[in-house]
């Protein structure tokens, strides 16, 4: 089946999904990634989307591993605050305060420079734009 994919981008819509060298689960794993982890997609062969990280890596996924109906995002940096609203001035999440550097998030929407985040279980937070990498 070929999957079509916006210019946008792909994210991973499963719990967990492992990253190939090649386009073959007989090739070896690159990365192991989490839900809503983004990547660029390069091109499409049998069935498998290679794509690029937001280190610009490459790598190989099964085309029924990904999505292009939502937008993602990934943590770029060591840590970063998951506020309550957008904008500085708001407090940190409670619950979740911080993210660390490669933690995957749904994005929502985008108001000025921060973008509202969705994790796995519904959470939502306030991410200052620059601090993640959408695709």
């Amino acid at each position: 089946m070929l999957v079509s994919f916006p210019a946008l981008g792909v994210c991973v819509k499963v719990r967990k999904a492992n990253l190939r060298m090649g386009p073959s689960t007989q090739r070896d794993i690159s990365w192991e990634v989490a839900r809503f982890m983004p990547f660029k997609p390069l091109k499409r062969q049998s069935g498998w989307v290679q794509v690029q990280d937001v280190d610009g890596d490459i790598h190989w996924i099964h085309s029924k591993l990904v999505t292009g109906k939502f937008r993602c995002a990934v943590v770029k940096v060591r840590r970063a605050n998951l506020r309550t609203g957008p904008s500085s001035s708001y407090g940190v999440h409670a619950k979740y305060p911080k993210a660390e550097k490669y933690e995957s998030f749904r994005v929502l929407r985008f108001k000025d420079k921060w973008a509202q985040l969705t994790d796995d279980y519904g959470d939502k937070f306030w991410i200052y734009r620059d601090l993640v990498w959408v695709y």
